[in-house]
């Protein structure tokens, strides 16, 4: 009975987190598809506690309980600037606990090979599952527990060091130690050679040197990565995450963890894809270089950053008919969206065209834009991806740049030595004025200096993007 409750809820809640999924492709129904992935976890762990193997109740309930209000506590003093080294400090978790698990699947299996006959009959829970199994079964667990352990230290070293990265604690830029990917092939190399040990032996030893390996290969693939390609590294450590949930649900014969792992790392490997292709790189290579040298020099920019203040772009916005957008990771550290989303109710009032151009890599986590402007109430219908609206920059009047670098940067077209030569990028250069509103003259995130600003038809709107906005709304009626 409890074991055909267990399986049952898990298929409903195997539904909603597909549903979940699907839901979050748009704007609209992303918050119901948020409430149908919490039903589903709610489910999931109620059906885990009251299934086959239970106990330990009073421990699962404060475990349980620490957790929800320390991630309570969490999401509510994260501002929406630091959601992407939140999502990668949240994949570190996931492979911690990948190898936590893997290695008490470990011992457990020797455990249980090391009683008679008569000892495993009166095993429950994980110990029966495992007693149960013949020979080769037994030999398959080692694989899956292995590779589980592997991709959640991979997981669980690089996600730490990406966080690093995007909270500024670790440089942007990427480093790789002497010998480069030499290292990362030689660890890789002794990883494969330790599954063969371990399949032979079903020693400690191979699986803890496979681990230090596997540890090292994600702290140095992810230092080996530039910061421009920070919004791939979070897609992908997501897809490492739920491969490495996928494998140890196989270990424990958990049919939903291979479900959920299975979504969650297709979708994550997917997302990754799309997001190389907008940068027109290939994922290989984001993997194994990232945006860490040119080809040669780059070329020289002539010209000089030109600023403007609050009323000359208030005098253009006027006389402008059509305007267009570009909210960069500028706009989330200022917290600017809502000064933005009421510059964007008054100039509509006024009869001009208003539109936003969101690059597929704008900010540092796929769809960061996009969330932001919801969250300032900017219509869904005036919000456009960047094939939508890359077509419209020549017949635009006035383009607003707001803290982006690297998705509005020219020399991707112009400059094949640039770090992101042939990288799809919003042409708003194109536009008869441009306005970038930036903090200062420095070359952004990913250290990439960006022509644009020195164009005859490019003004800097220096300062804080909100102050910025709202010194522009007080000349805006």
């Amino acid at each position: 009975m409890e074991f055909g409750f267990t399986t049952a809820a898990y298929v409903v809640a195997a539904v909603l987190f597909i549903l979940s999924l699907g839901g979050l492709s748009g704007q609209e129904s992303a918050k119901r598809a948020v409430w149908y992935g919490i039903v589903g976890m709610a489910l999931a762990v109620f059906a885990t506690l009251i299934g086959p193997g239970s106990g330990l109740w009073v421990l699962s309930v404060v475990l349980i309980a620490s957790g929800g209000v320390i991630g309570w506590y969490v999401a509510t003093r994260v501002e929406m600037t630091e959601m992407p080294q939140l999502v990668a400090a949240m994949h570190s978790l996931v492979g911690l606990a990948a190898v936590f698990v893997g290695y008490n699947a470990h011992f457990e299996l020797g455990r249980v090979l090391a009683m008679d006959d008569a000892a495993r009959a009166g095993l429950e829970g994980f110990g029966a599952l495992i007693a149960k199994k013949d020979g080769v079964e037994q030999a398959i667990l080692r694989v899956e527990l292995y590779l589980g352990i592997l991709i959640g230290a991979v997981t669980f070293t690089g996600s730490v060091i990406a966080y690093g990265k995007l909270a500024g604690k670790v440089s942007s830029a990427a480093k790789k130690l002497p010998g480069g990917h030499l290292l990362n092939i030689a660890a890789a190399v002794i990883s494969v050679l330790c599954l063969v040990w371990y399949f032979s032996t079903g020693g400690f030893l191979p699986l803890f040197l496979m681990t230090l390996c596997a540890l090292f290969i994600g702290y140095h693939l992810i230092m080996g990565i530039g910061g421009a390609d920070m919004p791939v590294v979070v897609s992908m450590l997501n897809s490492y995450s739920g491969w490495a949930a996928a494998a140890i649900g196989f270990s424990l014969g958990n049919d939903l963890l291979i479900v959920v792992g299975a979504l969650v790392g297709s979708s994550g490997a997917i997302l990754s894809y799309i997001m190389c292709k907008a940068m027109n790189r290939s994922f290989i290579s984001v993997i194994l270089g990232g945006f860490g040298g040119t080809q040669g020099p780059a070329a020289e920019i002539e010209g000089e950053q030109i600023a403007i203040d609050a009323d000359g772009v208030a005098t253009a916005l006027d006389e402008a008919d059509s305007v267009i957008i570009v909210p960069g990771y500028g706009m989330a550290v200022a917290q600017a969206q809502q000064a933005v989303s009421e510059l964007t109710k008054r100039l509509r009032a006024q009869g001009k065209e208003v539109r936003f151009a969101i690059h597929p890599v704008a900010g540092r986590l796929p769809g960061h834009m996009n969330v932001l402007l919801a969250e300032a109430r900017v219509p869904y219908d005036i919000v456009l991806e960047m094939d939508e609206i890359n077509e419209d920059f020549p017949d635009t009047d006035v383009v607003i740049v707001i803290g982006s670098n690297d998705i509005v940067n020219p020399a991707a077209q112009d400059d094949p030595n640039s770090p992101i030569a042939g990288m799809p990028v919003l042409e708003v250069w194109k536009a008869k004025q441009v306005f970038v509103s930036k903090r200062g003259q420095g070359a952004g995130y990913s250290g990439i200096e960006n022509p644009l600003f020195f164009k005859d038809n490019t003004r800097m709107f220096y300062g804080d993007a909100k102050e910025s906005v709202n010194a522009l709304l007080t000349k805006i009626s």
